[in-house]
């Protein structure tokens, strides 16, 4: 049997900003932790922002429907507070996932720059 890889969840102080560092594998297993985490954030963040609250995903192995949908709830609650919850780094299966499951159209990926 193959052994679960962790979810390690922690924030981190990015050029001045607060940023939720997710990694590992979000699944049904670890939705609990990462609710608690992302909503903590968020508050923790407040309401007068002029920056978008950020959560890196860019260690994140794999995702599933469940975890994707506890962020897009607590976008769509940040926003009804005037704040943005923008995902940073997601990779081609995590984007491939929002597709799938329709909720690019609820989470905001953060543009990443064109190469020179």
């Amino acid at each position: 049997m193959a052994a679960r890889q962790s979810t390690s969840i922690g924030v981190e102080m990015v050029l001045g900003e607060p940023v939720l560092i997710l990694a590992g594998d979000l699944d049904v297993r670890s939705t609990g932790e990462l609710r608690a985490a992302v909503h903590d954030h968020i508050r923790s963040c407040g309401t007068d922002l002029i920056s978008p609250v950020v959560l890196d995903i860019s260690a994140v192995r794999s995702v599933d429907a469940t975890a994707l949908k506890v962020i897009a709830a607590a976008s769509r609650q940040a926003q009804r507070y005037g704040v943005r919850v923008v995902l940073r780094g997601a990779q081609p299966a995590v984007r491939r996932m929002l597709h799938l499951t329709h909720l690019i159209r609820l989470i905001e990926l953060e543009r990443e720059p064109i190469p020179a």
